[in-house]
């Protein structure tokens, strides 16, 4: 069939386009990308293209264009939907939030940062940046160098002025399988690899720690010139979040720890003399001592305490379990600590403050071997897709029904059952 025009030159808005099937809003977006235009509006949707390459397009320039403009005005920006949240809050005094979805690689958090980064500049006050902590929470995954592994909400709180007063940070689902073990192609987290590289020798020695090479749970390891500015930054941002030198301290122990445990080898009661030294390093970073807890579990019968003896693949999945629980509960302080730096509670209870959320999070997941992680992961995608299909489509329909418009339904929608 012969294609509408407005799909040969492409538009801003795709609720203009004459061609309204798949393929003709996917043409519009190859067309606009091919132009070097990768946001494109879908009503007050705005979808994102990932250029794969820095944009001279946010800029301070940039940010002043798009402050105090109408949704439309100028043609699509990340920064144009920033300043709706804001001027939505300010006008209707209520909450707002974005919600920021698609596949991995797709730009997520990238676009998080640029909100958060708009918001910041025409508001002054606070920069309630949340990149400070991804070396703990980001890897390399087969479509993204720096892939987010968890989700993350911020909460940015507004005065009366409209000034930023601070932010919270609440984090769901970190992927702490990837402590142990990761896909072919795939990295474990940045911190270990930059504390590895960037870390002092004499530190190194203290913390008995070699090249990432000599570690198990990491792979593909290569030397990258960048690692000691890029560990000296990472430093830097914890003291600037007020972390104590004893706290990051605290935090390499815990990360030499699990990558000495990695290298833990568990054979039969004769051979196990091997791991004595690793182990005793390992006991003096924990500060308890572990090999029992390891080797063997104890459970109560009716009048006693009996401890049996784990066989090899019994240990090995409980020590991997316990890295697990040791990163995620370190992740948890992490958060908590940066929270505690960014975010002040009003002086008055009755200051009621207003805020615009953003939330980061991964999108469907599906693997060659899936876990928990990813029914949980495409569970809460799920009940994202149903939140907005209920705002976007069946609230729209039940005001047309109220108004007595008449119309042709666009989609009939199920109702899912969760069990």
């Amino acid at each position: 069939r012969s294609m509408h025009p407005s799909s040969v030159k492409g538009v801003d808005d795709m609720i203009s386009l004459g061609d309204l099937s798949e393929a003709g809003l996917l043409r519009n977006l190859l067309v606009r990308h091919k132009e070097g235009n990768i946001y494109t509006y879908t009503g007050s949707i705005l979808v994102a293209v990932n250029p794969y390459q820095l944009l001279p397009i946010y800029t301070m320039d940039y940010v002043h264009m798009y402050t105090d403009r109408r949704l439309g005005e100028l043609p699509p920006h990340v920064f144009a939907i920033a300043d709706s949240c804001f001027f939505n809050m300010r006008r209707t005094q209520s909450n707002q939030c974005c919600i920021i979805s698609g596949e991995s690689g797709a730009g997520k958090t990238e676009n998080t940062k640029l909100m958060l980064q708009f918001l910041a500049a025409v508001r002054i006050i606070y920069s309630p940046s949340s990149s400070r902590f991804h070396p703990f929470g980001n890897a390399k995954t087969t479509r993204n160098d720096n892939s987010s592994r968890f989700g993350k909400y911020i909460d940015i709180s507004f005065s009366k002025e409209g000034a930023i007063e601070g932010a919270r940070i609440e984090q769901y689902l970190l992927e702490k399988s990837r402590v142990c073990r990761q896909a072919p192609e795939e990295r474990n987290y940045h911190v270990f690899y930059d504390m590895l590289m960037g870390m002092p020798e004499d530190q190194k020695k203290l913390l008995s720690l070699g090249s990432a090479s000599e570690y198990k749970y990491l792979t593909m390891v290569r030397r990258n010139l960048m690692s000691l500015i890029i560990y000296a930054h990472f430093r830097s941002a914890l003291k600037v979040l007020t972390f104590s030198e004893n706290d990051s301290w605290e935090i390499s122990k815990l990360l030499a720890a699990i990558l000495h445990l990695g290298n833990v080898n568990f054979t039969s009661k004769g051979e196990r003399e091997q791991n004595s030294c690793q182990m005793d390093e390992i006991c003096a970073l924990l500060s308890f001592s572990l090999e029992d807890s390891l080797t063997q579990r104890s459970f109560m019968t009716a009048r006693e305490s009996v401890v049996k003896p784990l066989n090899t693949t019994q240990a090995m999945d409980g020590r991997d379990a316990f890295v697990k629980a040791i990163y995620g509960r370190l992740f948890i302080w992490v958060v908590h600590k940066i929270n505690k730096a960014i975010y002040k509670p009003p002086e008055d209870e009755s200051d009621v403050r207003q805020s615009i959320g953003l939330l980061d999070i991964f999108g469907f997941e599906n693997f060659a071997k899936n876990s928990f992680e990813q029914l949980c992961i495409n569970f809460a995608n799920e009940q994202l897709q149903q939140f907005f299909v209920k705002h976007v489509f069946k609230l729209e329909q039940e005001e047309y029904a109220r108004e007595g418009i008449v119309w042709n339904g666009l989609l009939r929608f199920k109702r899912y059952c969760w069990i």
